[in-house]
């Protein structure tokens, strides 16, 4: 079992980590849309480097648990 750290930042930087963590989420959304043939926009997009959908949708659900508890954190030490 992975062992917890504590780590300290600024707000503004940990709200930067939340940002970057949503948009490594987003990206391996889009991968795994695309790669079910689901992904329809006009937008500027470079999937990940996969070829598996269910490897794109646990990454991105990945990045999405590591911001929650991010999240969980801040909300719970207001």
């Amino acid at each position: 079992m992975p062992t917890p750290i504590t780590l300290k930042f600024d707000s503004v930087d940990v709200f930067q980590i939340l940002d970057a963590l949503n948009d490594r989420a987003e990206a391996w959304e889009k991968t795994e849309a695309m790669l079910n043939g689901e992904f329809d926009s006009d937008d500027f997009f470079v999937p990940e480097e996969c070829h598996n959908p269910l490897e794109a949708k646990e990454a991105a659900q990945h990045f999405r648990d590591i911001a929650a508890s991010i999240e969980e954190q801040l909300n719970s030490s207001n």
